[in-house]
């Protein structure tokens, strides 16, 4: 009995494969569910680590922002015991040392973080993402934060996302440039959910791998993820921002100087915080890692984090209760000052020293500091024109990691989110320019190029670009193509292609649909065995069905071409129907014909 619902899978399957913007739709949702699912995992991972190994075991309360009370105030009772944080980080330095070096050896050197191994992946590696990596990183980076190490969970939850991304597109058997797409899509969904902010994170997945571009095919799918993980996380933990902060407006001109002045603090702040890191890393760890090993060295990491934290427990895990604490003006401008320098050390010593976690937290932290240190000085000597010093907090946040990633907008739509709207947007927009170009020259991630033309993905652009331009009905060969039935024999087909030069035949159903391509070579050892005529059907020897549609353009052709091996394609209409072929000699030689025509054209005098 025929099953009713075929023909509504047939078009779906259709819409997936010929529609461009419903394919990425789908695409989109499904990674962002997947990295929403790993999102909500993440962040109880995390939770239930501080509240178990901080809180209970060393007895450490640190402040929690609004959007992260899972266990406020469920710890007050626990003994105060911090000897135990060094013992903590210690430990898991030397585990995390031990798998990385164990399983993961290849991750070493991917980069500063998460976030820079993803960017290495989506420039250097095809989009490939080795599942292992994301889970154990993962694994990793929650030991590391919950136990007091300075580290943020954006960086390893981008990496998960960024996997999550690529073994989806390896399962559905996508193409390189698509699985580049999907991985990017799939940090996104992660970036935007554990932040909270779904615009701020699609944007910043997809412009910070480089410095002066962004990745355009993807903002479709990257903001459907995000949207999706989003909404996700929120139903799981409630929709509240990370941060509480009041509804800050710019309302005066003469407040801007002051602006810029953050902009300048924030670009000092900035080269501090990037050569401290480059410094420990590879002037102490890197020489210390060649002596003694990867897990020894890791453990020193741990122990000198634990050590820090354990005396200035301001610069434990991500620090969000304290961000929250100067934008509503709870903290001392030393205090800031302190902290910046402290963060700054901490996080170099943690992540420096090979373990997991990421640095986009911590660099929000740093900024929002000197943006407080900012806000609030002013403030004293200017009060009438620096009326609201803790909204600096959030422009610092946004304008430091514009200056040290090289990515403007995605952080500007986070902090906007953050605030729940558009008050500070100038100011966001003018210190982010400036920082931008103060810090032109310097990156936190290692694995960031200028643009498009400088990434091995974009490599293969020059000729994409002209395939694309050219379409398949332009190209194929129109007419009847010779056709076999599933249940045509050997021996009908021995006497089919005595009247036929092809060497590539189309097979199909009973329904009428393409099931295969069979080649002749495949069916030659056979069709001469006089034995095996009548009892083998094409059906059995036939390759995966592959078609083509009129307005496909050449670049699909070709990667069907290689993903297929074959030598001609047959060509169908809207409906379904085979109207001819491609070969792929047309095929070569339409773009060698496009090739001699911009020639010519480049030629012309003016």
């Amino acid at each position: 009995m025929r099953n009713p619902l075929s023909p509504i899978f047939r078009e779906a399957g259709w819409i997936y494969n010929n529609v461009h913007e419903a394919r990425w739709l789908i695409l989109g949702v499904g990674s962002g569910v997947l990295s929403g699912a790993a999102a909500i995992l993440f962040f109880l991972g995390i939770e239930s680590g501080k509240h178990l190994l901080l809180n209970q075991f060393a007895g450490v309360v640190l402040p929690a922002p609004v959007g992260e009370t899972l266990f406020a105030g469920a710890s007050h009772g626990a003994a105060h015991r911090p000897w135990l944080i060094p013992v903590m980080t210690t430990a898991v330095g030397m585990l995390t040392g031990f798998l990385v070096s164990r399983f993961i050896p290849d991750s070493v050197d991917s980069g500063t973080d998460g976030t820079d191994a993803t960017i290495k992946a989506f420039h250097q590696k095809g989009g490939n993402i080795p599942p292992a990596v994301p889970l154990i990183k993962g694994l990793t980076s929650i030991l590391t934060i919950a136990s007091g190490g300075s580290a943020g969970r954006e960086g390893p939850i981008t990496q998960i996302g960024a996997g999550i991304g690529s073994w989806l597109a390896h399962k559905l058997h996508l193409s390189a440039r698509e699985r580049r797409i999907l991985l990017l899509a799939g940090a996104a969904g992660g970036l935007g959910a554990i932040f909270r902010a779904p615009m701020g994170g699609a944007l910043t997945a997809i412009e910070v791998i480089y410095r002066e571009d962004f990745e355009s095919e993807a903002v479709l799918p990257a903001v459907l993820s995000s949207v999706v993980a989003y909404s996700m996380i929120t139903l799981a933990f409630g929709h509240e921002p990370i941060l509480s902060a009041p509804a800050f407006r710019f309302h005066d001109p003469l407040e801007l100087p002051f602006y810029v002045l953050l902009a300048l603090a924030c670009s000092l702040a900035g080269w501090f915080y990037i050569r401290t890191f480059y410094f420990i890393k590879y002037s102490l760890f890197a020489r210390l890692r060649a002596k003694v090993g990867l897990m020894w060295t890791m453990a020193a990491g741990g122990l000198c984090m634990g050590l820090l934290g354990m005396q200035f427990p301001e610069v434990l895990t991500g620090g969000y209760g304290w961000l929250e604490m100067a934008v509503h003006g709870n903290l001392a401008v030393l205090t800031m000052l302190l902290i910046i320098f402290g963060k700054t050390i901490a996080t170099s010593v943690t992540l420096g020293s090979g373990m997991s976690g990421g640095m986009f937290a911590p660099a929000l932290f740093v900024g929002g500091m000197t943006g407080g240190v900012v806000g609030f000085v002013s403030n004293q000597f200017f009060p009438n024109v620096v009326t609201q010093p803790g909204g600096y907090v959030l422009v610092g946040m946004a304008a430091f990691f514009a200056g040290v990633a090289n990515a403007p907008i995605g952080p500007l739509f986070m902090v906007c989110e953050l605030a729940q709207g558009y008050g500070l947007l100038a100011p966001l927009m003018l210190a982010s320019a400036v920082c931008l170009v103060l810090n032109r020259n310097i990156s936190l991630y290692e694995n960031q190029v200028h643009n498009k033309f400088d990434s091995p993905a974009h490599a293969e652009d020059a000729t994409i670009n002209v395939l694309e331009n050219l379409r398949v009905e332009n190209v194929y060969k129109p007419g009847t193509v010779v056709t076999l039935e599933e249940s045509t024999t050997l021996k009908a087909l021995a006497d089919i292609i005595k009247g036929t030069r092809d060497f590539y035949f189309p097979v199909r159903a009973a329904d009428g649909h393409v099931s295969g391509i069979l080649s002749i070579g495949d069916v030659r050892q056979w069709i001469f065995d006089d034995h095996m005529l009548d009892l083998v059907v094409v059906k059995e020897v036939a390759r995966k069905p592959a078609t083509l549609h009129l307005k496909d353009d050449l670049y699909t052709a070709l990667m069907l071409f290689i993903d297929t091996g074959l030598g001609q394609i047959p060509v169908v209409d809207a409906e379904g129907e085979i109207v001819g072929s491609l070969g792929r000699e047309a095929m070569f030689r339409a773009y060698s014909d496009y090739l001699e025509k911009i020639r010519a054209d480049q030629a012309e005098p003016a």
